[in-house]
């Protein structure tokens, strides 16, 4: 651990801000020093919570020189301008996934940071989380020969959580493609430990009232021959942590009798401007301050992303919120993670370690772009209806 935290500034106090607000009260690594945000309620609430300062512009902000590192939670459709602000100033760049949506802006994020000789890191993702990594290193191993195949499943309420307008729009970066898709390209990235060479897809858009993709299937083959079947469905019917014990996504337990609780929040919704109005109650500085994050429960495991399997030449690996089950040859065993101390803990981890040591991340610039990759030739092999090379990798 470095002898001083890391000073960070936010920009962007949302959904994505809230969600890392546990990793950041709770991680001994990090101070938040200031936050840029649109709203006056959030950034009042930043300054008591925090003892920090708020400006109302990203230049400000990165032009204070106690900050070390910026952390961009803002929509995707700010990033590359805000990255290239960030890197002018000299900041190291943590940014939200997916880091944009054209891979022209990926690659002038990527320049702007090589060009100012700051680190730029693209999360959090669940790629992120130890039982995936702990995966990784079993296979990294050689025991249990090349992976061939991976199976990932996820099944949520995620289309039926209240949302922005542009949140429904796939062109303006809204849906599942682009908001949930590189959570599992990136696992079975991490695990197959290639990148992906083609894609056969189909995505589903089956409620007008939510006019994005709320579903997708894609079969994904990598350049070292491993497949991987990905398959995701936020329609809020079948639950997949049902196969998790009832852990939820962030690592906290759930209650199985709250069946369909998203879909009955928004039965009271009649406009667009109530749902967002609905989805600001669970912003920061409204329900969530650091307080109530300090009341929650401390996770009872690991964040995860569903059900995945990693099957190899010598066995398969089945990374779970609390370890890694393992049926091998001859034998199966599970290897038990100690509780999480720091949810998303890994994420600031290798932050630090780059910024302070110079490590060079795996959730790079590149690497978030070669994730978009995928995932615009996931939407292109839907709307098409044929399997397409992936452009871009982070060899590009």
């Amino acid at each position: 651990m470095a002898k001083y935290p890391l000073r960070l500034g936010v920009v962007g106090l949302g959904r994505a801000f809230t969600l890392m607000l546990p990793t950041f009260i709770r991680h001994p690594g990090v101070v938040l020093v200031a936050c840029a945000d649109p709203r006056s309620v959030a950034r009042e609430c930043f300054v008591r919570d925090f003892a920090g300062r708020a400006y109302d512009s990203v230049e400000a902000l990165c032009a204070d020189p106690e900050i070390e590192a910026v952390y961009l939670a803002s929509p995707h459709q700010f990033h590359v301008e805000q990255v290239q602000i960030a890197a002018r100033f000299g900041k190291h760049i943590l940014v939200e996934k997916p880091m944009a949506l054209r891979l022209a802006d990926c690659r002038a994020m990527i320049a702007a940071a090589e060009g100012a000789g700051v680190h730029l890191m693209v999360g959090h993702s669940h790629s992120f989380d130890q039982p995936y990594l702990t995966a990784r290193a079993l296979i990294g191993s050689g025991e249990f020969g090349s992976v061939r195949m991976i199976n990932a499943i996820n099944c949520t309420d995620y289309l039926y959580r209240p949302r922005r307008p542009e949140e429904l729009s796939t062109a303006e970066g809204g849906g599942a493609v682009f908001s949930q898709a590189p959570h599992q390209v990136e696992i079975v990235r991490l695990l197959a430990g290639s990148e992906v060479a083609s894609v056969r897809a189909v995505t589903g858009i089956w409620d007008p009232k939510r006019p994005t993709e709320g579903a997708y299937t894609a079969f994904l083959t990598f350049e070292n021959a491993a497949v991987a079947s990905l398959t995701y469905n936020g329609y809020g019917h079948f639950d997949t942590d049902a196969l998790n014990g009832w852990i939820g996504e962030m690592g906290q337990k759930r209650d199985p009798e709250r069946y369909a609780s998203a879909r009955e929040a928004l039965r009271a919704v009649r406009t667009a401007s109530e749902e967002s109005a609905l989805k600001d109650k669970r912003a920061y500085g409204t329900s969530v301050t650091a307080a109530t994050i300090r009341g929650d429960e401390a996770p009872v495991a690991y964040n995860h992303f569903g059900f995945i399997l990693a099957a190899c030449e010598h066995g398969t690996l089945r990374p779970t919120p609390s370890g890694v089950e393992i049926y091998g040859d001859d034998e199966r065993k599970f290897i038990e993670l100690p509780v999480p101390v720091v949810p998303r803990g890994e994420v600031i981890d290798e932050l630090i370690a780059a910024v302070r040591d110079g490590v060079a991340p795996l959730h790079s610039g590149r690497w978030g772009m070669a994730t978009l990759g995928v995932c615009l030739a996931l939407l292109r092999s839907a709307r098409n209806g044929r399997e397409v090379r992936v452009e871009n990798n982070v060899k590009g």
